[in-house]
């Protein structure tokens, strides 16, 4: 019986190891290079924004109505897309802000919806999310925003000449300094005179996404404004009714 025993456990053994390991090799498919999930997509920027209607509904309106829907068709960018949340958001503040009680008793046409806005209004402040090149997570320097001074990102000009600085997180794990998962950061620079100032920064929830002509990253939605600044967008919309 002993024997037994004996040879069957060195039959198992290594054909429990032999599982171990095609299972093993099985799951660490998920951990390369974005893993078993699929970054690309079969078409431009605005196909895949449209494939999303969900949350970017009112974002591929926005772009058509500023005239943009053909730079990100045709052109190789970076886009670095807000959710419609945040889209709506603004047109209900409008109201909660005054923007609308003001422009009515100017006898003024108030804004109901995103056709109401000046399309030049749109342009601005979306042009702040659009890079020229393809560039992923991978793409951009480390930003430890405690350690600006050893880890501090880069600047980029976006497409309406507007200035952010982009750089990713390399987060902690099990007490390991920068062992964590890596999360990429957007910050607006309002005045790039004083670059070190008044930063907007908005964290990505999604990176990498790659349609034919170039790359999206999905902006969170939580503490997102349009265009890093609803309150400049609400004095510019105001403006424009004057």
């Amino acid at each position: 019986m002993e024997h037994f025993k004996k040879t069957f456990i060195d039959l198992v053994s290594p054909l429990l190891l032999i599982i171990c390991f095609f299972s093993a090799c099985k799951r660490d498919e998920y951990y390369k290079d974005g893993g078993l999930a699929k970054g690309k997509f079969q078409g431009n920027i605005i196909q895949y924004l449209s494939s999303k209607p969900k949350e970017f509904d009112s974002l591929v309106q926005i772009i058509k109505l500023a005239g943009l829907d053909k730079t990100l068709s045709d052109e190789e960018v970076t886009f670095f897309a807000p959710n419609d949340v945040n889209i709506k958001a603004l047109i209900g503040r409008l109201d909660q802000g005054g923007v609308n009680r003001r422009l009515y008793n100017e006898g003024k046409d108030t804004i109901k919806v995103l056709s109401d806005v000046d399309p030049l209004i749109w342009k601005k402040f979306l042009l702040r999310y659009i890079y020229k090149g393809k560039n992923k997570l991978m793409d951009y320097p480390q930003i430890d925003f405690g350690q600006q001074v050893i880890y501090p990102g880069q600047i980029y000009y976006a497409y309406g000449n507007t200035v952010a600085n982009i750089g990713v997180v390399y987060n902690d794990a099990g007490g390991v300094r920068y062992m964590g998962y890596r999360q990429l950061h957007i910050s607006y620079i309002p005045d790039i005179s004083r670059p070190a100032d008044n930063w907007r920064t908005i964290r990505v929830s999604s990176s990498d996404i790659e349609p034919n002509n170039g790359i999206v990253h999905v902006l969170e939605v939580s503490g997102n404004q349009l265009g890093f600044d609803q309150g400049e967008m609400e004095n510019d919309i105001s403006d424009s009714k004057r």
